[in-house]
């Protein structure tokens, strides 16, 4: 759909002709008409980047790979520890831990 809007953009269409055309060639799946308003800003701010943009405080993603080198180096650590070496939540490790079948009962 951003490609879509870019392209009514340089074709310099209206920000409201622009939403009005989508529905004709996606159907239902369309944006809103103030979430097409925010994308023609970007474009003429000379943002013509569709991909989505890091933000801050967005999770950070790690591979079960990376986890798994960890409880290879040293399986004495704690998940608070592991949290910190790969710069994540605590319910995060202890999510991929559970998904791994890696969650130690009554020490064991």
């Amino acid at each position: 759909m951003r490609t879509a809007l870019l392209f009514c953009h340089r074709l310099k269409k209206t920000t409201a002709e622009s939403h009005r055309m989508l529905p004709e060639a996606y159907g239902n799946n369309y944006l809103s008409e103030t979430t097409c308003r925010d994308w023609f800003q970007r474009f003429k701010a000379s943002d013509f980047d569709v991909e989505d943009k890091k933000r801050l405080g967005q999770a950070k993603m790690f591979q079960d790979t990376e986890l798994q080198a960890l409880l290879d180096e040293n399986d004495a650590q704690t998940q608070q520890e592991r949290a910190e070496q790969l710069g994540v939540a605590l319910s995060t490790i202890y999510d991929h831990l559970k998904a791994m079948e890696k969650i130690q009962k009554e020490g064991k």
